[in-house]
């Protein structure tokens, strides 16, 4: 019998995929991860984890498997939550659930497990694990889950070969309704329970006031740029090389407070991401405002007129070398190579063609249609039809 350590979150689908587990015949046993405490960062009254944690040991309860919490808070503030503060006073926007599977369940987390004498450590993510081989060695895959409304494959695109040699997805076969019905079949506490939303541990809190505890509020303004600027219709050099022509599709336009009218203030321009409507405050536009750009050195925002507004559009962005990361490294580009692919830069973003282009600094994506609010510091991940084999950090 092969030990399985799974990661109880509270939440339906790590009930479920317990329960699977325990019916395939493996030896479960329950952990639950306390990620976050700090009483004077959360700002709501709620308590998410203890009621949370509550759920988990009821669920192991009627299974009948053993269970504990384990407090992995201070690992996870110096990994996840000081890496977010970072990033978004550079300005960037980081993705803390990415980086909470990579840092903490799938490390951290999975250290423990395999100190538990743990074979596997399983999770309740909506995505499949396929093992093939390659030049006679065993090579796994990352596959999108068969619920295509709720395949989470792109929150594992940091995990590396050896992470997923010791992963188990036991839902990723099933549809949510389909993991829902069996948890009331079996009467867990978690079946009718809601999706959790907003942060991966913080519970129920807005993301600006949280970032309000460590980034100072400070006015700026918020500047409308016009879709018939000049600055949208700068023609491409003749004579570049590839490397320069997607460099000159990559990069982000130089906007100037003068290029536009002051439409308002803001609080911070930290706290406001590429792509964003809601939360400025502004009214009497003919159409909704979106933010195009925003600049942490001159806390400026830039904003433009619905949600086709040119300033939203590019066809290539670029990842550092340092940060281009193969799940599949027997795909690995070498310098000068190129791969179609079809890729994405969000969760839920349907997939893009697109081709990727590896130099000698780092990647390009070149996409075959304008994509929107390609924004610094999220995740863009590739995939060959459903099997995620890269992604890498936007620059």
């Amino acid at each position: 019998m092969k030990r399985v350590v799974v990661g109880l979150s509270g939440g339906v689908d790590s009930s479920v995929a317990a329960y699977l587990l325990q019916q395939q015949g493996y030896e479960v046993i329950g952990l639950f991860m306390k990620n976050w405490h700090d009483d004077s960062v959360t700002i709501s009254n709620e308590c998410p984890w203890l009621e949370d944690s509550n759920d988990a040991l009821l669920v192991a309860e009627k299974l009948g498997i053993p269970f504990q919490t384990v407090d992995l808070s201070e690992e996870y503030k110096e990994k996840i939550v000081d890496y977010m503060f970072n990033e978004y006073e550079k300005g960037r926007t980081p993705n803390p659930d990415v980086l909470c599977n990579r840092e903490i369940k799938f490390d951290v987390f999975m250290k423990i497990a395999l100190s538990l004498g743990a074979d596997y450590v399983a999770t309740g993510h909506y995505c499949q694990k396929n093992e093939i081989e390659v030049d006679g060695k065993p090579v796994y895959q990352l596959i999108a889950g068969a619920d295509n409304n709720k395949d989470q494959s792109y929150f594992l695109c940091q995990l590396s070969q050896d992470q997923l040699s010791k992963s188990l997805f036991p839902i990723g076969a099933l549809t949510k309704p389909e993991v829902r019905e069996i948890a009331a079949e079996m009467d867990l506490v978690t079946a009718e329970k809601k999706d959790s939303q907003g942060l991966c541990f913080i519970g129920k809190v807005r993301l600006p006031e949280f970032l309000q505890q460590k980034l100072q509020p400070k006015d700026g303004k918020i500047v409308q740029i016009d879709k018939n600027d000049p600055i949208y219709t700068i023609e491409k050099p003749t004579g570049l090389s590839v490397e320069e022509e997607l460099k000159f599709e990559a990069q982000k336009p130089a906007y100037l407070p003068t290029m536009g009218k002051v439409v308002g203030k803001h609080q911070g321009a930290h706290y406001f991401t590429i792509g964003q409507r809601k939360g400025l405050n502004v009214g009497g536009t003919t159409d909704p405002l979106f933010i195009i750009a925003t600049n942490v050195e001159t806390n400026t925002i830039y904003t433009g007129l619905t949600s086709q507004h040119p300033g939203l559009f590019k066809k290539a962005l670029f990842i550092e070398k340092s940060e281009v990361h193969w799940i599949r490294t027997d795909l690995a580009l070498k310098v000068g190579e190129t791969m179609e692919v079809m890729a994405r830069i969000r969760y839920r973003q349907p997939l893009q063609k697109a081709t990727l282009h590896q130099f000698e600094d780092g990647m390009y994506a070149y996409f075959d249609e304008p994509q929107s609010a390609i924004t610094e510091g999220q995740f863009a991940a590739w995939y060959f039809y459903n099997e995620l084999v890269g992604s890498g950090v936007i620059s």
